[in-house]
């Protein structure tokens, strides 16, 4: 996953220059926890997998093929 893109990163290390180091890495830490919560919630919004292929019976097991 590439973090540095986002805007709330960016805002992060622009601000490591003038901020004190712990302040910026917790900053940098919630907007990382933000994106993963982000990400999470639409890992879960995807609709359930489709069912896998037929297995038996003869409609879609079998293939005719002529040379």
């Amino acid at each position: 996953m590439n973090i540095s893109n986002t805007p709330a990163v960016q805002s992060a290390t622009a601000g490591a220059q003038s901020t004190p180091d712990g302040l910026s890495a917790l900053v940098l830490r919630k907007a990382l926890n933000t994106q993963a919560t982000a990400a999470a919630q639409l890992i879960q919004s995807l609709p359930p997998a489709q069912p896998g292929l037929a297995s038996s019976g003869s409609l879609g097991t079998q293939l005719n093929t002529y040379a």
